[in-house]
């Protein structure tokens, strides 16, 4: 392993991992590693902050099923404005409302905007394209509806992180080729993972002692099981012309950190409005270690305020 620089946090966090025991995600299977999530959580992430509006609902698909979801709103009243549909992480295998539901909060309460997090079908009990269907079937629904619990919209912006950075890269494509019935004025993909079909040179460098390895990675990949070279699975291989701007993040101890920069390199060369920001000496995964890694507070206001201002710029 190379010597690169650790935040104190961070690399207090990652020793504390290391001096556990037990059996990694990889070596077991995937409920019980979502329980493993679930205990990681309670330990590592902050707890979720008071909010005026936090409501479940359920989105009809178009094939009749209904997508479970959670609507935030810092405000109990609102005038129209943007939502910002987020997508939760976990590697397209873990992760759900609960996991994010301090991140979603804090998000809302940071952008001072309402917030849908969507609950996407899991693998492998659904594999890829379950995922970005789930995804993109929400957004389209939301925006044909045009509000939620009295809110009216007027536009759309995606966040996500790892897993849920891609879906919020991946719906906007799928909606900048067939539009919905709103505007999608930006995208906050977060570590997201861009194209499965190769390794980096991070991916080497850091794939192993900074939390998510690639043991991990293999052990996602297999599980989800998408067609790599397809731009639903591996956004970065599809065109980028005319897509939203951008605010993308990565860390730099985070094996997908050059897939990160390649995808912000991508879209400048496409022409698209990139603001970009990495967590320096930060682990894949920040968002929800707040907790264990209390610098992750400042990378993610740094990331608001980034946001704020791509979103203040294109909103109609």
């Amino acid at each position: 392993m190379n010597q690169e620089f650790v935040r104190p946090d961070v690399r207090a966090f990652l020793d504390t991992l290391a001096a556990g025991s037990g059996p990694d995600i990889h070596e077991v299977d995937p409920p019980s590693a979502r329980k493993m999530a679930t205990m990681l959580a309670t330990f590592a992430d902050v707890p979720g902050s008071p909010i005026a509006t936090r409501e479940d609902l359920y989105i009809s698909a178009p094939d009749g099923r209904s997508i479970p979801a959670r609507f935030y709103d810092p405000r109990e009243t609102r005038e129209e404005g943007p939502l910002i549909v987020f997508f939760h992480g976990g590697g397209f295998v873990m992760g759900d409302l609960n996991l994010y539901d301090a991140a979603c909060t804090d998000i809302a309460i940071g952008l001072d905007l309402p917030l849908l997090s969507v609950d996407y079908r899991l693998a492998p009990e659904h594999g890829w394209p379950a995922a970005p269907d789930d995804c993109e079937a929400a957004a389209r629904s939301v925006a044909e509806q045009g509000m939620l619990f009295g809110r009216r919209f007027n536009a759309l912006a995606f966040a996500g992180d790892s897993a849920g950075g891609t879906l919020s890269i991946v719906t906007a494509m799928a909606l900048r080729n067939h539009p919905a019935a709103l505007p999608v004025i930006a995208i906050w993909p977060i570590y997201p993972a861009v194209d499965l079909r190769k390794r980096y040179p991070s991916t080497e460098r850091l794939g192993e002692g900074y939390m998510l390895t690639l043991d991990k990675l293999r052990w996602f990949n297999e599980h989800y099981n998408p067609d790599f070279t397809h731009w639903r699975a591996s956004p970065a291989l599809g065109d980028q012309r005319g897509m939203p701007p951008a605010l993308v993040i990565t860390a730099t101890l985070d094996p997908l950190l050059d897939q990160g920069r390649a995808y912000a390199m991508a879209c400048i060369e496409a022409g698209v409005p990139v603001s970009y920001r990495e967590a320096k000496g930060n682990i894949h995964g920040w968002l929800t270690l707040r907790r264990g890694i209390p610098s992750s507070e400042q990378d993610l206001q740094g990331c608001l305020a980034a946001f704020r201002m791509v979103i203040s710029e294109y909103r109609p």
